[in-house]
Formats: structure tokens, sequence, C-alpha cells
């Protein structure tokens, strides 16, 4: 299979902030690579490190091919960025803002016009493209963000938490974008803080922590290796605690309780028998629940038990620039 990133032991220092700490990562062309991590695990950094804007200490890395280090104008020609906010001139239409980068990448006025033109059919900007941006929505503006990385044709598009702050409605169609532009050849290098995004989107998933990959594989694949399922139980409020203790004698860990939604969540082995268990446990217990089911773990619930934090926006110290 094709790989369009390969990196071998990273290794990048700010000062005392150890931000690559020989990590190894290998994406495969055709998909979307999803790359997690807690809260300063090293994401940020490697996306830049990609996209040639800082030189690392110590590793190898390879954009289809080409030596990051060594052959940076070749892998610039190959890539594409778009980050978590929209780089656009809002007193100009969605159309003249992607001709103005398509000459920026070099192409004629007249190549520059034709790439505008097959960027908003890609992205279904067509209605709005004579409209200026400054009266494009959330989502539309963010869309047309992706476009102005595409009138390149890069072969790899980096997407630095692409979604952050826009609605449900424009999550979904962003996806839709990106999810066709996979499927035109176009492979993506996603970083993002919202795991559904992930579970959604990526062909594969790395999950980075302290500079280092501690895991890889598809949302099934890492799913499975969590092992086990899950009981949920939506219990009724004043019945919380007493439905934690009994699911805690069953579980393979303590109960997690969730007092908004009246639900409590624990883990158990594969094919265990779990759900009757809980379910006479429950009935021994006098106890009445509202829903009782078993699924598999959630995404969310696989990067918990692997890293043991939350999925959060990553900071980059200052001295981290180009």
């Amino acid at each position: 299979m094709t790989r369009t990133i390969e990196a071998r032991g990273l290794e990048k220092r700010f000062r005392k902030t150890h931000a690559l700490a020989g990590l190894d990562l290998v994406a495969d062309a055709g998909q979307v690579t999803a790359l997690l991590g807690p809260n300063g695990a090293g994401k940020t950094t490697f996306v830049r490190a990609v996209a040639t804007l800082l030189r690392l200490d110590a590793g190898t890395l390879l954009v289809r091919g080409h030596d990051v280090a060594h052959e940076p104008q070749q892998v610039r020609s190959l890539i594409g960025l778009a980050g978590q906010y929209a780089a656009l001139e809002p007193a100009m239409s969605g159309r003249e803002n992607l001709e103005m980068v398509a000459r920026l990448f070099g192409l004629s006025r007249r190549a520059a016009k034709a790439a505008a033109s097959a960027v908003l059919a890609q992205l279904r900007l067509e209605d709005v493209g004579e409209r200026l941006v400054r009266t494009y929505s959330g989502g539309m503006r963010r869309r047309l963000d992706l476009g102005a990385s595409l009138v390149g044709r890069p072969g790899l598009l980096l997407l630095d938490e692409p979604t952050t702050g826009l609605d449900p409605r424009s999550r979904i169609e962003l996806w839709d974008a990106i999810r066709a532009l996979v499927d035109s050849g176009t492979d993506v290098l996603l970083t993002t803080q919202y795991l559904d995004e992930a579970d959604q989107l990526a062909g594969q998933i790395v999950i980075v922590d302290h500079g280092r990959t501690i895991a890889t594989g598809s949302p099934g694949e890492l799913k499975q290796r969590v092992g086990g399922d899950v009981i949920e139980v939506h219990a009724r409020g004043e019945q919380l605690p007493a439905v934690a203790a009994v699911l805690a004698r069953i579980g393979r860990s303590e109960p997690d309780v969730d007092d908004a939604t009246r639900r409590v969540t624990v883990g158990v082995a594969a094919r265990s028998g779990g759900l009757l268990a809980a379910a006479r446990a429950l009935e021994s217990a006098g106890i009445d629940v509202d829903e009782i089911t078993m699924r598999q773990p959630t995404l969310n619930e696989v990067f918990l038990a692997l890293t043991g934090k939350p999925t959060d926006g990553e900071q980059i110290p200052q001295s981290a620039a180009a």
C-alpha cells in the first residue's frame, strides 16, 4: 500500500519541553488519518513538521517519499494546510479569494479562474461564489478555506481542528466535503478534539501521548484492542448510587456515573453474559431502571483507557515559530 507519510524516531525540543520524543507514524494513502492526543501530546508539533514549518531535532520524516529535511520545496508542492480559523478576505467574494490564492500558487489568470470554478463546484459553493465572504456562515467560510488550500491541487491536505466552533449542521457539511476530497484522490491528515469526528471520517487513527505513538488502527480495531463490552444503564436519578454499586460487582472497573444523563456505564469482559448478569443483579436488588443495554466501547472510552486523559486543544510553546 502507498504511504503518504512515514515518520521514524521524530524528536523536537522547545527548551525544556520535549514535544516529540521518538514519534513513529505511518499514514497510508487514500484515506483520512486522524491524529488524536491529550493536551500537549505533540499533535500540532507533528503537523507543523509535516508542513515544513519547523526543523526537527532528530528522526526521518517523508511525505509521499520526499524527505522533509532535505526536500522541503518538493514537500510544500504536495501539501495544503487549513487550520482552525478561515484565512479569507471578507471584503472579496468567494471566487475572488480562490482566484487570488491560485495566482499566489503561480497559476496564470485563466488557470486561476478555472481552478476557482472547479473548487467551488467540488465544495458545493457555486451558488454563493459571487457573494462577499463577510456574508457567509461559519460553515461556508470553513469550506471556502478548505477550497483555498485545494487550488494548488495538493496530494496531502493537513487539517488542524477544522471544525472547532462550528454548529452541528456546519460540521456535517464539512465532513461531507472532506469525504468528497478523499474520494477524489486527496489524502488527509486530521487533528481533532472531537472523537466522534475521527470515528466518522478516519480510516486510520493514531493516538499520541508525551510525543510518542501509543496506538494506531482503524476505529473498529482500536475499540477491539481495549476489549470487552460496555453495560449502560439509564437509571432514575435517586437510584444512581445504588445502580453504580450493583454494577461495580460485575464490572472490570469502577462504574462511570453521569448525573446529567442519569446513565451508569461499566466495562465487562466480551461475550461474558454481562447484560444478563447485570439485569439479574439489578432485579435482585429491587432496582427498576428505564433502560439497560450492552454495546462496544466508544472511541472516547478507548481514548480514556489508553491515555487516562480527555482529548483537548493543544497549546504549543511560542518558541515553536518556524
